[in-house]
């Protein structure tokens, strides 16, 4: 009998095996031929998953992002208002080492699309998701009147943002100094300066 190949979950393989070479060799070693061995297949066969290498990491970047919304779809968010809000933004910072290894992958494939429309687009795409979800806890801050009454929305979705964005990017750079521990104390003590003190 043929061998019965579920090709969505050799595309994901294929896809973690090129997020394997960027991480320990860098986006220019990320050839077809290069993670076609690194997956254990032909390179041959690698035409049967990805048509041409472009698609291949415009897949791998697209995993990376699924992860990411698969792991916030699965919160309950059960908790304190404030403690929702963190666990929401935690989510897209690298604060275990699973989301470190997507983040460091992530950031190779922003860097490449500088220079990659279709990679670009994407990760114009992602970012803007990343914007809304600051958004959208600065707007439930408000809304649920814990905010300080003098809060300016739009420059504290910018200022957290940037926040966010900056704390993952040293976590990435100097994971021995930004620790997941710094990382959520940090994020924690911004929220906190955000709010309205107790009355």
């Amino acid at each position: 009998m043929p061998k019965i190949v579920d090709h969505d979950k050799q595309r994901i393989l294929v896809a973690e095996a090129a997020w394997r070479i960027i991480r320990r060799d860098g986006m220019e070693q990320a050839s077809v031929r290069n993670i076609a061995e690194e997956a254990g297949i032909s390179a041959g066969s690698m035409r049967h998953y990805f048509s041409t290498q472009s698609e291949l990491l415009l897949y791998a970047m697209n995993l990376v992002s699924e992860k990411v919304s698969n792991r916030i779809q699965q919160l309950s968010f059960s908790g304190p208002p404030m403690d929702n809000m963190k666990l929401l933004l935690l989510e897209f910072m690298p604060n275990t080492d699973e989301k470190l290894a997507e983040m460091e992958v992530w950031y190779a494939f922003t860097a490449k699309s500088k220079t990659d429309p279709d990679l670009k687009a994407l990760a114009d795409k992602v970012y803007d998701e990343i914007r809304q979800a600051v958004a959208t806890v600065i707007m439930y801050l408000v809304k649920l009147d814990l905010s300080r009454t003098d809060l300016n929305k739009e420059l504290e979705i910018e200022r957290l943002y940037a926040l966010v964005d900056g704390l993952s990017i040293h976590a990435v750079l100097r994971p021995d100094q930004m620790t997941a521990e710094v990382m959520e104390n940090v994020l924690s003590l911004h929220l906190a300066s955000l709010c309205r003190e107790e009355r």
